[in-house]
């Protein structure tokens, strides 16, 4: 993955016919998640069709590697008749897996330190109706299987790739407590539950535990969903992308927003 925030396909095969969809969620808060959180040893809870939904780091490569699957599934849409499309997919996660981890275990000497966050849930007869989401992001953990429906990256670096750059903590400060989030997603068989908010605040408060003061995130200008969720997590205006910049990358203008780590309640 050439950028950090944005998953980057190899060529598309013969015939292929897709496009990148926004990273909006739509979700809100649930009561209790704190709660849940700590009773659980920081796995947040959420209850999505009498299954908990465990909020938390990634525990195995398999886990990971579904994780990147839902990230595919979540950024890209192809037309039924698309030929070539589930080998564009699998090249896809395949190049996006290689590449987190090669992040995740510092082999990219741009990012201090990485961690992929997931809300996964068992699987269960109730989650039948979504054939595909089970399909494609199913793992298993010490012999259950499980299914991640959201998914983001915390990283811990001064800039990510193709993105506005922010500006905290200043020049003559130590720059390395500054953060960003990247690949926000979360299944749409499971939004409008909080599952957003949740993968957020998880990753707010692994980030104070790594020292972050600034905590960043890149959203579309057309994405109202998304800024809305962020706003409710604390995030504020801070800068947004040139026009040109974005006709240049093919995408819709992005927003800078940014959170003051040290106004957050402990």
């Amino acid at each position: 993955m050439a950028s950090a925030s944005r998953l980057l396909p190899p060529a598309p095969p013969p015939a292929a016919s897709f496009r990148r969809l926004p990273r909006g969620l739509r979700c809100r808060a649930s009561a209790g998640a704190a709660a849940a959180a700590s009773a659980t040893g920081g796995a947040a809870l959420l209850e999505r069709g009498g299954a908990a939904v465990a909020v938390r780091e990634f525990v195995t490569l398999d886990e990971l590697r579904a994780a990147v699957r839902l990230r595919v599934r979540t950024f890209y849409e192809y037309a039924v008749d698309t030929v070539g499309a589930e080998d564009h997919r699998k090249a896809l996660a395949e190049r996006e897996f290689q590449a987190l981890q090669d992040r995740i275990s510092g082999k990219m000497i741009c990012f201090q330190r990485v961690s992929c966050i997931n809300g996964t849930v068992p699987l269960s007869p109730s989650m039948m109706s979504a054939e595909d989401l089970c399909s494609a992001c199913k793992f298993v953990e010490d012999g259950e299987e499980r299914v991640v429906v959201g998914s983001l990256d915390l990283n811990q670096c001064l800039w990510l790739p193709d993105e506005l750059t922010g500006q905290r903590p200043g020049v003559n400060e130590d720059n390395n407590t500054r953060a960003y989030l990247s690949n926000v997603c979360v299944a749409k068989e499971l939004q409008r539950n909080g599952l957003g908010y949740a993968l957020v605040d998880k990753s707010k408060k692994l980030a104070r535990e790594w020292g972050i003061t600034d905590l960043y995130v890149h959203v579309a200008i057309n994405n109202v969903a998304g800024q809305k969720l962020y706003e409710k997590s604390g995030f504020v205006y801070e800068s947004e992308e040139p026009a040109w910049k974005a006709r240049f990358l093919g995408r819709p203008r992005r927003l800078l927003l940014w959170l003051d780590m040290s106004k957050e309640p402990l």
